[in-house]
């Protein structure tokens, strides 16, 4: 097997379980993120009650750079339901819960209070 096939198998084995064991994740205060550099846009076609996992890559921990939710969510059509480090990727994982069109918007920054974000990834989600 492949090293995309194995985080291929790897992340959808981590959105498995975590959206069969963890808890909604509830939306926390914290500091808001800046203006964004040009993001990665990544275009998604899924359909309402699925799940959708984004593995981004995971910065070395000397760097002190974290993934963050860059924008609010729109809880009306998805919502996050985990989040865990796998292998060399960090995973996030979404419910798709209403149809329409929506993004989520991603910022790597370095820690979670600066405002500044270093790179920027969007996923474009067309729900039917």
């Amino acid at each position: 097997m492949n090293d995309v096939r194995r985080l291929r198998a790897l992340v959808a084995g981590a959105a498995l379980a975590l959206a069969a064991f963890l808890p909604a994740t509830a939306g926390a205060d914290s500091t808001p993120v800046g203006s964004l550099p040009k993001p990665a846009v990544t275009s998604v076609s899924t359909t309402r009650g699925s799940l959708v996992s984004v593995a981004l890559p995971s910065a070395r921990p000397a760097t002190g750079l974290v993934w963050r939710i860059a924008r609010p969510l729109d809880a009306r059509k998805v919502r996050q339901v985990g989040e865990a480090d796998v292998g060399r990727a960090v995973v996030l994982v979404f419910r798709v819960v209403g149809v329409g069109r929506t993004s989520i918007v991603l910022a790597q920054t370095h820690g979670e209070t600066s405002t500044r974000a270093v790179r920027a990834v969007r996923y474009d989600l067309r729900v039917r």
